[in-house]
């Protein structure tokens, strides 16, 4: 089996930014509600020209632009979202359709929060099995499109975009360490997209005390996989829910000497784009070294959770 790394990455956000006192406007709240309680000062929202494939399209020629390859490099696209509202074409052959791509594998992975990291070691796989040499993997939401926008609970929380990464085959190299996944199905009610038409909802305090006592031994356990030590990582990237849980669980993993990505101050929850996003925009900023170990881990919806340490492009 090959070695694999991620090549490139890019990100895409809609122009459009909600504040904190735009959402005042809309139900009770404040800025100061909503920084003490989440980070979030800003968000950004698609437009009607902007569904989820559009965003990861755009997202995902970044990403190839920055790798110097052509749509018709890549011979297996995954997009991780839990916002496709058609069920078929699903977004993967929609983003290929977009970029002209020739004739690759075409799936869409719904594992919500934690759907870029489920993606990411599964195009990992398919790559080190030789059923793929070069991958673009995507996650994109649009979570402002499922959101109730009379609960103040939820609507300050979301904003919509999508991150890509081109994973592909390196021999001799292990730039993506071992996955480390799985689930806790008796809390799977706690992260919802339900109903006609849909709507996320939450219980934020069972996810809050899950995710801040639960998953630092497990990112851990992820480092320890890739043979990293928490302190020789450059950057942690965890799902951008809510700075009040990245901010301790990094603290609690030990990574001491890492960037902490807090992406979500000014994007708020993507959902599957929030990984890949505030990564890329990290390597875009200067802000951790080409070849330096990060840590990504989503969690979320089912609840499901996935990690792994890799070097960064």
């Amino acid at each position: 089996m090959t070695g694999t790394r991620i090549a490139a990455l890019g990100h895409y956000q809609p122009a459009k930014i909600l504040t904190n006192a735009d959402l005042a406007e809309l139900v009770d709240t404040s800025d100061e509600w909503i920084t003490s309680r989440v980070g979030i000062r800003t968000r950004h929202v698609a437009g009607p020209d902007e569904p989820v494939d559009e965003m990861a399209a755009h997202a995902g020629a970044k990403a190839l632009a920055a790798a110097g390859l052509a749509p018709a490099d890549i011979d297996l696209v995954l997009v991780a979202t839990s916002t496709a509202i058609d069920r078929s074409p699903n977004t993967a052959a929609r983003v290929a359709a977009r970029l002209g791509m020739g004739a690759p594998a075409t799936m869409d992975l719904n594992v919500v929060c934690a759907g870029f990291t489920h993606a990411l070691a599964t195009a990992d796989h398919a790559v080190r099995a030789g059923s793929s040499v070069r991958a673009l993997v995507i996650g994109a939401d649009q979570m402002t499109a499922i959101t109730d926008w009379t609960d103040r609970t939820t609507c300050v929380l979301v904003g919509d975009g999508a991150g890509a990464a081109v994973v592909e085959a390196a021999p001799g190299e292990t730039g993506i360490g071992p996955v480390l996944w799985g689930s806790v199905p008796e809390m799977g009610h706690a992260v919802r997209i339900e109903g006609t038409p849909p709507r996320f909802a939450q219980e934020g305090q069972a996810v809050y005390r899950w995710a801040t006592t639960r998953l630092p031994p497990i990112a851990r356990k992820a480092c320890e996989r890739a043979g990293i030590a928490p302190e020789d990582l450059a950057a942690v990237v965890l799902h951008q829910a809510n700075l009040r849980i990245i901010e301790p669980v990094a603290q609690r993993i030990g990574a001491v000497n890492a960037v902490i990505a807090r992406d979500v101050t000014e994007s708020g929850n993507t959902s599957a784009a929030s990984i890949p996003m505030a990564l890329s925009k990290l390597v875009e900023r200067g802000e951790v070294a080409s070849g330096a170990p990060a840590l990504l881990f989503g969690f979320g919806g089912n609840l499901s959770y996935a990690g792994q340490v890799v070097r960064v492009p």
